[in-house]
C-alpha cells in the first residue's frame, strides 16, 4: 500500500510541477539581473490593452514554447498599457519600445544584455511578430535569430 501511495505521489508531484507555468517577469530590472545571472538572452513581448490574444494562444500557451523558452530566453511581458505601472516604468517600457523599434503591438523583441560598471546595455538581436505558420516555424525563427554570427 505504502508503495503505491509513493507512486501516486510521485506522478503528482511531477503533474503540478509542469503545469506551474512560464515564468513572465514584468520588471526589465529585475529580468536584467537574471539574464545576466544566467547567461541567457531577453525576450520581451511587448503588449498592450485591446491586443488580440494570438501570441498568448498559438504561441505561449504550447508546450514546444515552454520548452524551448524554459532552455533558451529570460521571459519579459512589458504591457504598454498597464494601469497598475507607475509613471516612470510606464515611461521606461516607452523607452525601449522605441530603443528596439517596435512599430507594432504585439511584438517580441529578442536581446543579449550586458552589465558593466553598472550600466546596462543591450544588443538587439532581432523582432518578431506573428507567425501564420505555427509555433515550430515561429521557434525556428527565434532559433535563427539566437544563433546569428
Amino acid at each position: 500500500m505504502l508503495q503505491k501511495l509513493l507512486i501516486l505521489v510521485l506522478f503528482l508531484s511531477s503533474f503540478f510541477v509542469r503545469s506551474q507555468g512560464l515564468v513572465w517577469r514584468t520588471d526589465i530590472n529585475d529580468a536584467v539581473a537574471v539574464s545576466s545571472e544566467q547567461r541567457k538572452p531577453l525576450l520581451i513581448f511587448f503588449t498592450g490593452q485591446g491586443v488580440g490574444q494570438k501570441f498568448q494562444n498559438e504561441i505561449f500557451a504550447t508546450r514546444d514554447f515552454e520548452d524551448w523558452s524554459r532552455r533558451n530566453v529570460i521571459l519579459v511581458k512589458l504591457d504598454l498599457s498597464d494601469p497598475t505601472v507607475s509613471e516612470n516604468i510606464k515611461e521606461q517600457t516607452l523607452r525601449l519600445k522605441n530603443a528596439f523599434g517596435v512599430e507594432q503591438i504585439p511584438q517580441v523583441c529578442l536581446t543579449e544584455v550586458y552589465l558593466r560598471k553598472g550600466k546596462t546595455s543591450f544588443n538587439k538581436l532581432g523582432l518578431i511578430s506573428d507567425n501564420q505558420a505555427g509555433i515550430k516555424s515561429w521557434i525556428s525563427e527565434c532559433n535563427s535569430i539566437l544563433n546569428k554570427e
